[in-house]
């Protein structure tokens, strides 16, 4: 099952509702911001999923297990988003069941991509050490100035990423991997033009005028 046949909803939003996230999107990031948590291999099995999902939301698992068990299978596997990451022995059931054990799942180098536009997800700062530890060479140019610029600029940093996971999700960019941020570049998008522009002018502003700016700023955000 190729990108054709699959979708990563993360960014899906209800046409009649503005900004509003879908049941599907919303269920998509929580099961990726488990798994890129440092939840033990039970909270990582579809039931484990489930059950931390429903106790945040104050509903039976079993209400979700089946959406949770379908964007695993049909979505975050076959797209290598997630993987399984071993075997946990059950000792009650079938006895073919409790011989092959229950699969848990943790994230790829690509599901550890996908983490990073996610807002929700916590420890991003450990994902980004962790996704250019596993870099090929022609990644490794943006390890060090996403990572200067995440000392000092964090919510832009993260809106980099953001981006070009979108763009892949919304069929504008035809593989996350190999990570290349120059593929933005084909893609229109005003918010970066201006951010560009402002640093631009920024570096170019005197002391004072920084420091006018800065204040304008802050009046205003």
């Amino acid at each position: 099952m190729g990108k054709s046949d699959t979708k990563l909803a993360i960014f899906d939003t209800f046409k009649t509702k503005g900004e509003e996230l879908t049941g599907e999107a919303q269920r998509q990031r929580s099961i990726i911001g488990i798994l890129a948590s440092d939840a033990n291999p039970a909270e990582r099995t579809r039931t484990g999923i489930s059950q931390k999902m429903a106790k945040r939301q104050g509903i039976a698992w079993k209400n979700i297990y089946s959406g949770i068990f379908r964007d695993l299978d049909e979505i975050l596997l076959p797209m290598k988003i997630a993987e399984e990451d071993g075997r946990l022995p059950l000792q009650r059931g079938p006895k073919a069941l409790q011989e092959k054990g229950i699969p848990y799942y943790h994230l790829t180098k690509k599901g550890i991509l996908v983490a990073l536009s996610i807002n929700d997800v916590k420890n991003r700062e450990n994902l980004l050490k962790e996704f250019f530890s596993n870099s090929e060479s022609e990644e490794k140019e943006f390890e060090k100035i996403l990572s200067s610029l995440l000392e000092k600029s964090p919510k832009f940093t993260y809106s980099i990423f953001q981006k070009y996971v979108k763009a892949f999700c919304d069929n504008k960019i035809k593989e996350l991997l190999p990570f290349d941020l120059t593929k933005l570049k084909d893609i229109s998008d005003e918010s970066l033009a201006i951010q560009k522009e402002i640093l631009i002018a920024f570096v170019e502003l005197s002391k004072q005028e920084k420091e006018d700016a800065i204040k304008f700023l802050d009046k205003i955000t």
